[in-house]
Order: structure tokens, then C-alpha cells, then sequence
């Protein structure tokens, strides 16, 4: 029993002589299929029928007798893969919509985080001898507990450029102020900083005018950027040389002229004045018990950082006298290149910082491009019935199983370059909008071969991992069983498209619990009570006469409709990083080095913030002695230890007083840090560096105008400025916020991709059962049993989802809160809310295709029975 001979002629003239055995054996078995079914003279006109049914497109192609090139290289068969390709993404419009549109979703998100994060990583790192230069930390060892900050005394670049032979330069920074820069009528507030005379040696910043070496070399001198130079003398040049006066009252001469700082630079400034200036002002800071700016060094390209570290651990004792048994400084190094992503400390040692958040968006942009490509092999899979015959007829005429993969994973990358040019393009668009969320000044830099070799890595990566699975699947079908009409898939198949289904909603069930843990931290940020009422409160920066004259300022302001009370404090409300150790009381341990936070304010400071008072009472004029007195928070008495504590003696450094009051504990740093041991002096007569006003609710607008009005009275030529300290409130938080936003954005796009997965499977399936589904119609189910039926098998793997993904999502986000003091819970209904709305938006998208299943004319489905 043979087929007919034309079967071998067939063969001869289309077939590869590898392949020739094999594919002989499927057209033998295919023909004893149809003469066991219809009898052995039927079985000849049928299966001819058939056959040449199928091979009716090869009629027309010239026979392949070039065997000396591999049949599936030959330029022939690679213009007809080409062709195919570019026919089933024009013939299947909505197939090829929804597969381009996934990918280039998933592409555009992950091309704007690629970016983002290329722009993290360069933050710091643009100076030319960057691997040389360090930052000077310390760890402050005291009361249980080690605190590391970059608070160093004033003195210390000095002394160690003395006594390291290691150290090429070093110089201090100061923390960033506001100042009131006045050139003939130009008049703007400009924010800069104090550095040391080695500044610009160290750092390879490019000076329009000027040299290093004078930049900063003497009390007067000033460094200014290229924007402050066109603002008040048109160019850099014209610059060099002339006056500033500063804050109308100090004139210094302009020695150097800097280029704009680039936008990732971690020291923004647009001015720098001498160090031995900020001295002189701050006496302080000349004591070695004192610290407050940053010192930074340059050590040579030969010198052992680890010996450096060394040496520096103990070099504070026998220069700070408070340095004991119980307290201790030690100094360490960290690189400049570490100091904006590995900000944070915890017991001395490093505890990540803005890392977590790139490590984070790195693990976002690969679920989104693993959600991307599964879904392109669902919806690939889905269609897979449909692209049988055709690898039937093409492994018949002798194709090899690895041209077929590449025909496939051609077809495949072509989708992909589509998608790409797409992302690309829908990148272009939302870049503004990204850039402003995230205060970034990101580009597409088509000009840097780094972004063309990340251009090919998206497209070979998401093109490989997109079309490698529905390209093995389909290479490997039996031809003999897809022109029987027999095709049917394995259980192993079918787990495995299945699991890529779980895979996907367990990433989309991360992002959403994630998303929402990160939403209610901000919420209860933002709304959590700190301990006094920020609300209608403004902060004026103490400049000119405003400050010369505060007491005038403040009774002219009281007098005022819509003020309530005025009052000034020496450090910033939501910022008191200043600490001393200077505190004494009666019974105290002379051993014990505690470290109290502390300030200077003016009279009706618990007023004006509407700070409760437990015991006691608020600065007052009514009482002289107030001057060498003390306010302090539960957290200071409850260290001191007084049961009783108002009225009991305290001594601040050398100025023994009493305590007249307690305050209720509340949060004057970010809620990143426990409440600490808070002890306030008071000021009166002290510059106000910021005055606070509490303005009457709903007459704000009102009273900024007033006070406006009385500001510029008293500096006429200054502008006004201020700030409302909820505002300044919320900017603490920025980069939780942006990092809350963004979360949200690509949680939505990641359901949104693996529901275009969800609905190319639920197709799939629909496609694969459309015969049992005509046969249940004809047998009386209804629309809605037969929905049930389809939908439950979906249902049960986002269950699994859900159940995997939870303990995932809890671990995962308790290690983000642990960043936070003061944080959430998180409640089982995080995971029941994410559960139920991934449940819900794959109900919405299995439910599509189930009515349109169930709907089907059952007599279309079972007319070929």
C-alpha cells in the first residue's frame, strides 16, 4: 500500500535530501490514515484533494535544486519568510494592533526607567579625577547608639593636609544659603555656598574667567556661575574683577567665573565664597568640639584609602576634649562617586539610599518587558492553530525545524522593530512630562553609542524572548497530525502557557500591592500629626533690615489684620540637625555623653507653632531671667530623668538655667528619623535666620499681602520672598512621592500588558473548544453556563497569582518601610484589595471573549462534523 507516485516526484523536486527519509515516512503514514478512514480506492482521490489543496501557494515557486546553500538560507526562501512575515501582519490587523502596541508599551516604560537610571548613576561622577576624591564622615559613638552624618569641624582640612602625606587638596563646604546679590538695579536672591581655596583644584570644573588658584584664595573673593554673570554683567568676561554687594551690606569682587553646573552635579550652587570668611563669621567653628560643614579631599592616585581610614578613625582624640569612655568620634572616608546613591547609615555602617529606589526601577523595567514578551507568546500561541497547516506543508516539502525557528523569530523581531520605532517615538513625546515628575533633564542621546547598543539589547532581548517559545512550539508540530486535522496540544503545553499566565499577574499583583503600600505611607506622611500645627504657617528667610530690625518687624507685623503671632527660630522647622553633648542636670553621670538636639527661638514660639505644653510655660518678656532658661521636649525629660523637671536646674555648655517648661514631643526632622532629646534656648535678640508667621485661617492671601507690603518698606531694594511650611513639608518627601507616582503609572501599564496576555489566551482557548462549545448550545447550555465554564480555569490561576505574589509583596515592601521611624502597617487588606482588583480586571478581559464564544451560531462551529 503506497501513495501515489506523484507523491515522490513531490518529494524529489521540493523536498532536501537530509530530510527526504523522514518526510517520505510522514507522507506513508498520511496516506494509510485516509485508507483506514474511507477505504483504499476513496483514500487515493482524497488524499490527492487534500494535498493538493495545501500546496496549491507552492505551485507557482521555481523547484529548489540549489543545494549547495542550506535550504533555509537560500535568498529565495528568505524574501518568502520576509513576505509571509509582512502578509500575517497586514492579513491579522488586530492580532498585529494588539502585539505591537503590548511590546511597545513595555519597551517606551522601560526605555524612560533605562534612562532615569543611567541618569542616578551618573549623578557625582562627571570630575575627571572623581576616583581620588572623598567626602570626610563621621561616626559619632554615644547613648547606645552610633549616628553618622558629614557634620566635621571647620578646622579639620587644615590640619589634615598637614598631617596626611595622602591628601593632595582638601577644602570645606558650607550648607547651601540664600543671599541677596545686588549689582546697580539687578536685585535677585541667589543660592551658594562657602568652599575652601583648593575647591576648584579638586573638582574639574571648567572656569570661563579666572584661575584655580585665585578663585578662592582670599577673604573678598567670589566665584560666581555663567547664569549670575550674563544676569548682572552680561558675559564672563565683563565679569572678572567687578563688585557684588551681598545682602546690602558687604561688597565682594568677582575672581572667577564657573560654567553652569551640569544638572547632575550633586553640589548645586551658583556662587562660592572663601572659607576663612565663613570662619570669621561662624567662631564656632574653629573649636574641634563643634561641627557643621563638609569636608572634602583629593588623595593621591597611589594612596591605600583603607590606610587613610585607618589613621582617621582615632584622629579626633586628643583634639576634642569631649571624646571619652562613653563618647567617641571616628572619621572615615567615603567616595565621592558613592556619596548621592549610598547616602544612608545605619550603626556606622552603609544601608543603601537612593540605590533601593534604582535597584527597585531596575527590577520594574525587567517585569515589564518579561510581562511585554509573555504576552506576545500567548497571543502568538493563541493564533498558533491557525499557522499550523502552514508548517504542515512546509515541513512536507522538507523544511528544516531550524528554518522554521527562523522564520519565526523573524517574524518576531520584525513585530519587535515595529514596537521599538514606536517606543521610541512615544518617548520622544512623554519626555517633558517624565522630566517634570521626576525633576530630571533627561534626552533621548541618539549621538551616544551606549543608547544605540541599548537600542539593540531592547530589540534583541524582547525579540528573543517574545518569539522563542511560539517559534520551538511551532517548529516542533507533527506534520502528519496537523494535516489530519488532528492537532492537539499536550498537558505539558498547556501547563506551561498557563504558568507564563501566573507569571505574569503574580509581577502585575507586586506592582499593585506595592503601589498601594507606598500610597498609604504618603498619606499617613502627609497627614500624620506632627506634634504642632503647620498649617497657615509662613517662613521668612532673615535678610536686611527685616532681620537688622526684627523687633520693629514683629510689632508692625502683630498689628497687622490676619497674624496671629510671630516668632523667629535659628535653624529650619523641619530640618534641626544640630546636636550637642554640653548638656548637664543634677544626678547626672559625668561618664555619660548624651546627645540632645537643639535651638535658638524667639518669645511665642509654642504660640506660633501651637506646640502643646504639658508642664510649665513658653518663653515670656514678662520674665527676665528667661535669657539662660530652657525649653524641652518629653523625649529630653525623659532622659533627664527629673520627676518633677520644671523648675529644676540645666545647664547648656557654660550658662547654667532652669527648665520652664515640657513640651509634647514633636517631629522637627523628617519623619525618616525618631524623635530625639530636643532642649530650645531662647533668642530674642539673636539674627533670625528664619521668622515664622501664623497667619488666621482663610485670611492667608490677605495677610502675604500685608506682610509683603511691610517687607519692602523695610528693604526696599530686596525682594520679597517666603515659603509656607506645609510646602516645605512636602518637599522633604520628594523622592518618596515621585517614587509613588511613578509606581502607580507603570502598575496600571503592567495589568494593562498582562491582560493583553490574559485576553490572547482566553482566545486560545475559545478557539480550542469551539466544537465542544456548538455541541453544549446545541444540548441547551446557556450563554452563561458556558461563559462560567470558560472563565473558571482563568479565575483559578489568578488565584494562584494572588496567593504566590502576597508573602512576596509583604517581605519585599516591610524592608522599603523600615527606611521609615514612623510607618504603616501592612493589613490583609493590602493583598485582599490587590487580589480582588486583579481578579476583577482579568473577570472584565476573560469575559470578552467568553460571550463572544458563547454567542457563536453553533451550526458555524460543527458544519465540518
Amino acid at each position: 500500500m503506497k501513495p501515489p507516485r506523484w507523491a515522490n516526484w513531490l518529494l524529489e523536486t521540493f523536498g532536501h535530501p537530509d530530510t527526504k527519509e523522514e518526510v517520505q515516512g510522514d507522507l506513508f503514514e498520511l496516506y494509510a490514515y485516509w485508507v483506514a478512514r474511507v477505504g483504499e480506492r476513496k483514500a487515493r482521490w482524497r488524499y490527492i484533494r487534500s494535498v493538493l489543496k495545501l500546496l496549491r501557494p507552492l505551485a507557482k515557486r521555481k523547484p529548489v535544486v540549489d543545494y549547495s546553500t542550506p535550504f533555509y538560507l537560500h535568498p529565495d526562501m528568505l524574501r518568502n519568510y520576509v513576505k509571509i512575515a509582512w502578509r500575517n501582519l497586514i492579513r491579522n490587523k488586530a492580532f498585529s494592533a494588539i502585539n505591537i502596541s503590548g511590546l511597545a508599551l513595555g519597551m517606551a516604560a522601560s526605555l524612560l526607567i533605562f534612562l532615569w537610571i543611567q541618569d542616578e548613576l551618573s549623578v557625582g561622577t562627571q570630575y575627571t579625577n572623581g576616583s581620588n576624591l572623598y567626602r570626610v564622615m563621621e561616626n559619632e559613638i554615644a547613648d547606645g547608639r552610633i549616628v553618622t552624618d558629614e557634620d566635621t569641624p571647620g578646622i579639620l582640612t587644615d590640619e589634615l593636609k598637614k598631617q596626611f602625606p595622602e591628601v593632595v587638596h582638601a577644602a570645606g563646604l558650607s550648607s547651601k544659603e540664600g543671599h541677596i546679590l545686588t549689582v546697580g538695579n539687578t536685585i535677585a536672591r541667589q543660592t551658594g555656598c562657602y568652599a575652601g581655596s583648593d575647591w576648584f583644584k579638586m573638582y574639574s570644573i571648567q572656569l570661563l574667567a579666572g584661575t584655580p588658584d585665585v578663585a578662592l584664595n582670599a577673604p573678598n573673593n567670589l566665584a560666581i556661575s555663567r547664569k549670575l554673570a550674563e544676569t548682572y554683567f552680561g558675559d564672563a568676561q565683563s565679569a572678572l574683577g567687578k563688585s557684588i554687594r551681598f545682602d546690602n551690606a558687604t561688597d565682594y569682587q568677582v575672581t572667577a567665573v564657573f560654567e553652569n553646573l551640569p544638572h547632575n552635579s550633586l553640589d548645586k550652587y551658583e556662587f562660592l565664597l572663601n572659607w576663612d570668611n565663613y570662619l570669621k563669621h561662624n567662631p564656632w567653628l574653629t573649636v574641634w568640639e563643634n561641627g557643621g560643614p563638609d569636608t572634602r579631599l583629593e588623595l593621591r592616585p597611589d594612596a591605600d584609602p583603607a590606610k587613610v581610614n585607618a589613621k582617621l578613625k582615632t584622629f579626633l582624640k586628643g583634639r576634642n576634649k569631649d571624646i571619652s569612655a562613653t563618647f567617641n568620634i571616628e572619621l572615615f572616608l567615603q567616595p565621592e562617586t558613592e556619596a548621592y546613591l549610598y547616602s544612608n547609615f545605619k550603626n556606622g555602617q552603609r544601608d543603601g539610599g537612593r540605590i533601593e529606589y534604582v535597584r527597585l526601577f531596575i527590577i520594574v523595567a525587567v517585569f515589564l518587558l518579561l510581562i511585554a514578551g509573555i504576552n506576545f507568546m500567548n497571543l502568538a500561541t493563541a493564533r498558533s492553530a491557525k499557522r499550523a497547516r502552514e508548517v504542515g506543508v512546509r515541513k512536507v516539502v522538507g523544511a528544516e525545524r531550524s528554518s522554521l525557528i527562523g522564520q519565526f523569530m523573524g517574524e518576531a523581531l520584525l513585530l519587535t522593530i515595529i514596537a521599538l520605532e514606536l517606543a521610541v517615538a512615544l518617548v520622544s513625546l512623554l519626555l517633558p512630562v517624565f522630566n517634570q515628575l521626576t525633576d530630571k533633564q533627561l534626552t533621548l542621546p541618539f549621538n551616544q553609542p551606549f543608547f544605540w547598543l541599548l537600542l539593540t539589547g531592547l530589540l534583541l532581548v524582547t525579540g528573543g524572548l517574545a518569539g522563542s517559545y511560539p517559534a520551538l512550539f511551532l517548529s516542533s508540530l507533527n506534520p502528519v497530525r496537523i494535516l489530519k486535522g488532528t492537532l492537539r496540544f499536550s498537558a505539558g503545553a498547556q501547563l506551561f502557557r498557563r504558568g507564563l499566565v501566573v507569571f505574569q499577574f503574580v509581577l502585575s499583583m507586586l506592582m499593585i500591592v506595592g503601589t498601594v503600600v507606598v500610597y498609604r505611607q504618603l498619606q499617613y506622611i502627609q497627614t500624620k500629626n506632627l506634634g504642632y500645627d503647620r498649617e497657615n504657617l509662613i517662613s521668612i528667610p532673615g535678610v536686611g533690615e527685616v532681620a537688622g530690625k526684627y523687633p520693629t518687624f514683629k510689632q508692625e507685623l502683630l498689628q497687622l489684620p490676619g497674624i496671629q503671632s510671630v516668632t523667629h527660630m535659628m535653624t529650619s522647622p523641619l530640618e534641626n540637625g544640630n546636636t550637642t553633648d554640653g548638656v548637664h542636670w543634677e544626678g547626672k553621670d559625668p561618664t555619660l555623653a548624651i546627645q540632645f538636639n537643639n535651638t535658638v527661638v524667639g518669645y511665642d514660639f509654642a504660640k506660633t507653632f501651637k506646640v502643646k505644653l504639658l508642664q510649665g510655660r513658653d518663653f515670656s518678656p514678662a520674665f527676665g531671667t528667661d535669657s539662660s532658661n530652657y525649653l524641652i521636649n518629653q523625649a529630653a525629660a525623659k532622659r533627664i530623668g527629673y520627676k518633677d523637671p520644671v523648675g529644676q536646674p540645666l545647664t547648656f555648655g557654660n550658662q547654667p538655667g532652669k527648665i520652664v517648661g515640657v513640651m509634647e514631643d514633636f517631629h522637627f526632622q523628617s519623619l525618616h528619623v525618631a524623635i530625639r532629646p530636643l532642649i530650645i534656648r531662647l533668642g530674642e535678640a539673636w539674627w533670625p535666620n528664619n521668622i515664622l508667621v501664623r497667619t488666621q485661617p482663610g485670611q492667608t492671601k490677605q495677610a502675604l499681602a500685608s506682610i509683603e507690603a511691610l517687607c519692602r518698606k523695610l528693604n526696599s531694594r530686596l525682594p520679597f520672598s517666603y515659603s509656607f511650611v506645609d510646602a516645605d513639608y512636602q518637599k522633604l518627601y520628594k523622592s518618596e512621592t515621585v517614587v509613588g507616582t511613578l509606581s502607580t503609572i507603570f502598575a496600571c501599564l503592567a495589568i494593562f500588558i498582562a491582560c493583553l496576555g490574559l485576553f490572547g489566551l482566553a482566545a486560545f482557548t475559545a478557539e480550542q473548544r469551539t466544537k465542544e462549545i456548538g455541541v453544549r448550545k446545541v444540548l441547551g447550555a446557556s450563554v452563561a453556563s458556558i461563559v462560567a465554564l470558560l472563565s473558571t480555569d482563568f479565575l483559578k490561576l489568578i488565584m494562584i497569582a494572588v496567593v504566590t505574589a502576597s508573602p512576596i509583596a509583604w517581605y519585599v515592601m516591610n524592608r522599603w518601610l523600615q527606611n521609615f521611624a514612623y510607618k504603616i502597617d501592612i493589613s490583609w487588606w493590602v493583598f485582599a484589595l490587590a487580589g480582588l482588583l486583579a481578579i476583577g480586571i482579568a473577570l472584565l478581559t476573560i469575559s470578552f471573549q467568553s460571550i463572544k464564544a458563547a454567542l457563536m451560531n453553533p451550526v458555524k462551529s460543527l458544519r465540518s462534523e
